[in-house]
């Protein structure tokens, strides 16, 4: 039996994630940082709880101790908004150093320690949740500078990583679900999270070791760095 882990996992896209995963067989280990929230009507023989500060190396540990046998697949779903800020002058650099934190830094502190368990399953497949934010070349009308920065920033870092993983049979994919209405997406996003796990999941199944560090859409289209 296949398992996962997702970061995230009581709302939105990774409440979805986890949902979609249970349904297809997997064992989910669905972590959550302050509260359950839908995961308390999730109740299933295979799905796991664990309560996670992504920021934190021990508890990071902690969940990996928790997880037996090897993990086949690794969703770093957390992550946070910015300020939204209205010009240059609004930035509150406080804000913008906890975006980066946990949008960049963290899913790495999550993947390294992760790994054994990783190897314990012969590899497998880390998708990194990103945005077509992070693309550099798409980047036309400005603003939302640290949630922009923190998923160029998660790209880098992601495929800076891809070669050493590759070695230990490890994919990297980095992939954004889309424009979502979820509490971050907001009323107005034109795709629902259950479309848009459906496609994130057909490209996980589609990926090899050949793809790894590609930056795709929920939907197969390749996005521009």
């Amino acid at each position: 039996m296949p398992q996962a882990l997702v970061t995230g996992a009581n709302r939105g896209i990774g409440l979805e994630l986890t949902r979609q995963l249970l349904e297809s067989g997997y064992s989910v280990h669905a972590t959550y940082r302050n509260t359950e929230g839908g995961l308390t009507e999730l109740a299933h023989p295979l799905l796991h709880l664990h309560q996670l500060d992504v920021r934190s190396d021990e508890a990071i540990a902690a969940v990996a101790s928790a997880i037996d046998g090897g993990l086949d697949l690794l969703i770093n779903n957390a992550g946070i908004a910015d300020g939204r800020w209205a010009s240059v002058e609004d930035i509150d650099f406080e804000v913008v150093s906890e975006v980066i934190e946990v949008n960049a830094i963290a899913p790495v502190r999550v993947t390294r320690g992760l790994l054994p368990a990783l190897e314990r399953s012969g590899g497998g497949t880390v998708v990194m949740m990103t945005s077509l934010m992070a693309s550099i070349a798409d980047c036309h009308s400005g603003r939302s500078y640290a949630y922009r920065a923190s998923k160029t920033a998660l790209n880098m870092l992601t495929v800076a990583m891809k070669n050493e993983l590759l070695d230990r049979n490890i994919s990297l994919m980095l992939l954004h679900p889309g424009w979502v209405e979820t509490d971050m997406g907001g009323p107005n996003a034109p795709l629902q999270p259950k479309e848009s796990v459906e496609g994130i999941l057909n490209r996980i199944h589609e990926q090899t070791l050949d793809m790894s560090g590609r930056f795709v859409q929920y939907d197969g289209a390749h996005l521009p760095w």
